[in-house]
């Protein structure tokens, strides 16, 4: 249905991969789906595991709703916080084939596209009210080299002429459903990832100029 005037959010989570039945991102942005926030109205898509996949249904997507904001979130399974993901690089080399069986090595993203995009998104306001909340949370200085980096670069640089358009991507950790098959591995439960991130597209939309303090990392 479209809403005229209403400005939208891109919300975007992932179909399963790897050999589970699930995957968190796409269960925790799920819920949000027409969810109005400080007058903006957000519109969840799910992503396919896919290299060539993903870049068409994200183009697809972003033509079809003109977003304001764009947020993509993927799985990583093994880390313990909520990552805020700083950088997207032009480059897939996949560590094992997608959901079509591709496995890329050394390839780019986009051909003869920039070496690297900063994400859009006041990743360290997001952080320190992610912080403030109780949730985990971290920047994060690298958001690997398969088709979650992929479509964060992609959407980077299909809105690259378009600078109003805020966008960035979240990393989350197993759910614990999953974890319970990785013993020792962290886990996040799928309502604690929907509300961080319903609180970090409300700090999106109402910052406009990020927090300068220290988010780094010494390696």
């Amino acid at each position: 249905m479209k809403h005229p005037g209403v400005p939208v959010i891109l919300l975007t989570g992932f179909a399963p991969f790897g050999g589970h039945s699930s995957n968190p991102s796409w269960e925790a942005v799920r819920p949000l789906q027409g969810v109005r926030l400080r007058g903006h109205r957000i519109v969840t898509r799910c992503l396919p595991v896919s290299f060539a996949g993903s870049s068409s249904e994200l183009r697809r997507a972003l033509r079809e709703l003109q977003p304001a904001i764009v947020l993509c979130v993927g799985q990583a399974g093994g880390r313990a916080q909520l990552s805020l993901e700083r950088i997207a690089i032009n480059v897939d080399d996949a560590r094992i084939p997608d959901n079509d069986g591709c496995s890329p090595i050394d390839e780019p993203v986009v051909e003869g596209g920039p070496a690297a995009y900063f994400t859009t998104l006041p990743i360290k306001a997001m952080l320190a009210a992610l912080h403030a909340a109780g949730f985990p949370a971290e920047v994060s200085q690298s958001a690997g080299t398969y088709v979650c980096n992929h479509v964060f670069y992609d959407a980077l640089h299909a809105l690259r002429r378009r600078p109003k358009v805020r966008a960035g991507f979240i990393h989350i950790p197993y759910s614990p459903e999953q974890a319970a098959h990785h013993p020792g591995a962290p886990s996040l439960a799928i309502e604690a990832v929907s509300a961080a991130l319903r609180l970090a597209l409300r700090v999106a939309i109402d910052t406009p100029d990020d927090d300068r303090v220290a988010a780094g990392a010494e390696h």
